[in-house]
């Protein structure tokens, strides 16, 4: 499953210090990403999937948000720096899952 979607960056609340950033999954794709991976048992719902950003390409994990019911993608920071993002920022980006 491929996912692509616009969504602004946003810091984590309770790691501001750390700086952690992430943009939030569209509803829609999330409860169809959630369908997909039931039962897979990974460490804090998280699932597999490689992102894209730009002109940069990543392997990583998406994690259940309750709060924002979607799914969250973390944002490195050196994908950030390499794409000139900031919190607040509106970037492209592209999630597909690697482990289905």
């Amino acid at each position: 499953m491929k996912v692509e979607f616009k969504a602004e960056l946003w810091i984590w609340d309770a790691r501001r210090g750390d700086s952690w950033t992430f943009v939030s999954l569209p509803a829609a794709d999330s409860d169809e990403i959630r369908d997909l991976t039931a039962g897979q048992p990974r460490g804090f719902g998280s699932v597999r999937v490689r992102a894209t950003i730009g002109g940069s390409t990543w392997t990583t994990s998406i994690f259940p948000d309750s709060g924002r019911g979607a799914y969250v993608l973390p944002v490195k920071r050196a994908i950030r720096a390499a794409e000139k993002l900031s919190s607040g920022d509106v970037a492209g980006v592209t999630v597909e899952l690697v482990d289905l």
